[in-house]
């Protein structure tokens, strides 16, 4: 008869630390160790003050710097959104063609009189997206004040300039229709233009200025627009359409007087799409363009300008956020490095620590907290420094972005990722140690 051994008694469950506490217990056990661990592990980065300092430079430096980039990027993109919004609302800019000189060889956009003022007020009359239109024909010649004289450009529209553009005259008031039918020699000046004159707002008003030879009174000058990307929109004189086609320029077409280009108001900011389908067909009908032939003209739409500028912005942002992103890896990596120096010093204390009851998760805990700490504390004081330095940069350029919250927000979790990742083998590799080992080493 086979004798069949006892098998060997399995494990009680109560035998294994904790096993047998209630789970409640258990959490608060943990807690308790946390609590314990937390205030060792801010002990240890004190005792070692200049050398946490040094460790968190690089996070310091890493989060300022992406906070301070990311603020110029966007202050750049507010910026450019601004000057485009400020040439108008709802704007399409229509261009006359491009002249060429034998088939290949292009001259640019603008540089052929293919748009007359008959085009600006057929697109008024029948385009029902377009609220408005303003045709202009503009030079750029000699004015003229007494002993003083500046070349500025000197712009011939009509009355439908200001409501288009959104530019309204500071003092006196802008020619009406009346002097354009007349070509009245009335002028309203530029602040820039009323500067360069030796004159004032107030003492421009009914002065006679000489263009290109041509004596004009001022009737008025127009509000302060400022500096934009494509040109210094105070430096301009307006004058009649008709004026500016018959004494300063002299360029007729045989269809009319010829324009360099038509600026168009939507009448609403979802209609402009709508505004530039409805002036393209109108143009090619009244121009005579069928396929194959290209478009004697070019239209621009504002809102597709700004979208574009806010991508190369957005772009741009990216790559100096990026950039700067790169110093807070190489802080973490500062991080890891001085974790592990500390855990090879800290080695005799480790084995007593674990002699004494510490279990290895409350090692692992401790030298994880130490690198947390050390990274955070980098992070709030690189907040610090970013948001002064953003706060300087937009007095200085005088931009209206404000502080990008989102990057802040974003370093704080990123400084938190920082500090757990780059801490973790060297918390784990204090925890792995062999507590007999440690208590042996010097």
């Amino acid at each position: 008869m086979t004798v069949h051994p006892y098998p060997a008694p399995s494990p009680s469950p109560l035998s294994r630390p904790g096993a047998g506490e209630p789970r409640r217990a258990r959490s608060d056990r943990r807690r308790a160790d946390l609590a314990e661990t937390i205030p060792l592990a801010w002990e240890s980065l004190l005792s070692n003050r200049l050398r946490s300092v040094l460790t968190m430079l690089g996070v310091i430096i890493g989060i300022g710097a992406v906070i301070t980039m990311v603020t110029i990027g966007r202050g750049a993109q507010t910026q450019t959104e601004s000057q485009l919004k400020s040439l108008g609302s709802n704007l399409l800019f229509v261009q006359s063609g491009v002249a060429t000189t034998g088939s290949p060889v292009s001259q640019g956009a603008g540089s052929a009189s293919t748009l007359v003022w008959e085009d600006a007020r057929a697109i008024a009359a029948s385009s029902p997206a377009v609220a408005d239109v303003a045709p202009v024909l503009n030079r750029r010649v000699q004015v003229v004040f007494a002993e003083r004289n500046t070349s500025t450009q000197v712009v011939g529209t009509t009355p439908s300039y200001v409501p288009v553009r959104d530019f309204l005259p500071l003092t006196g008031r802008f020619f009406n229709q009346a002097e354009v039918e007349r070509a009245a020699r009335v002028a309203v000046l530029g602040q820039t233009v009323v500067d360069a004159l030796g004159l004032t707002p107030s003492s421009a008003l009914k002065q006679t200025i000489r263009i290109q030879g041509e004596p004009f009174s001022v009737i008025g000058t127009m509000e302060f627009k400022g500096v934009n990307s494509f040109r210094d929109m105070d430096d301009q004189v307006f004058i009649p359409l008709t004026t500016m086609a018959t004494r300063i320029v002299g360029v007729n077409s045989i269809a009319g007087i010829a324009v360099d280009s038509i600026s168009a108001s939507a009448t609403r900011p979802d209609q402009m799409d709508a505004a530039q389908y409805q002036i393209t067909n109108l143009l090619r009908l009244r121009h005579g363009i069928v396929p194959p032939r290209q478009d004697d003209f070019l239209i621009r739409n504002q809102a597709d300008l700004v979208s574009a500028s806010n991508s190369v912005a957005g772009i741009f942002t990216a790559l100096l956020g990026g950039s700067a992103a790169i110093s807070l890896i190489v802080g973490g990596i500062g991080i890891m490095n001085i974790m592990l120096v500390s855990v090879t010093e800290r080695t005799r204390e480790i084995g007593i620590r674990r002699a004494i009851g510490a279990r290895s998760s409350d090692i692992l805990w401790q030298f994880l907290i130490e690198s947390v700490v050390l990274s955070l504390c980098g992070g709030l004081l690189g907040i610090a420094l970013g948001v002064i330095a953003s706060q300087s940069l937009n007095q200085v350029f005088g931009w209206k972005g404000g502080i990008a919250v989102d990057a802040v927000i974003l370093s704080l979790l990123f400084c938190l990722g920082i500090g757990v990742f780059f801490g973790a083998y060297p918390a784990r590799k204090a925890a792995r140690l062999d507590p007999i080992t440690a208590l042996r080493s010097d």
